[in-house]
């Protein structure tokens, strides 16, 4: 996994916690990120289609998210709620990446951003998504290895 891409999921994860929190408009807050150099070393192509992917899929996201979680999607944390979502967003839409690597980065941020703790939240919300989503990968993992 590129250093460049995990750097454009943690600006994605900052990107999306603030238009959460302020309704910003998109490209305004991509804008702010461009300007202020924060994507230097992140994948810009990555960033954008996470940062507008999340949103652009929201209902499919929280859909998914609505049924493992303990609460309503809008009361999660707004920094788990970016990771989760970004996590759901690759579980769902980046098929060519292993639900593995999208679970590692889920807890990886989690750690970076989260409260203590919640990497743990995380990789469970994401494990069961990824159970119930990525079932024909999952399958195929357990056949490998017998």
């Amino acid at each position: 996994m590129s250093q460049a891409r995990t750097n454009a999921r943690k600006a994605a994860v900052q990107a999306l916690y603030q238009w959460q929190m302020t309704g910003q408009n998109l490209s305004q807050i991509e804008l702010q990120f461009l300007e202020e150099e924060r994507l230097k070393d992140a994948q810009k192509s990555y960033f954008t289609e996470l940062f507008h992917g999340v949103p652009k899929n929201l209902e499919s996201i929280d859909q998914a998210l609505a049924e493992f979680v303990d609460r309503p999607v809008d009361l999660i944390d707004p920094v788990e709620r970016a990771i989760l979502r970004i996590g759901v967003y690759e579980l769902l839409h980046r098929l060519d990446m292993p639900y593995r690597v999208v679970l590692n980065e889920g807890i990886n941020l989690a750690k970076c951003f989260g409260a203590d703790g919640s990497h743990k939240y995380v990789n469970g919300i994401l494990d069961k998504v990824a159970r119930q989503k990525r079932t024909v990968e999952l399958n195929r993992r357990k056949t490998e290895s017998k």
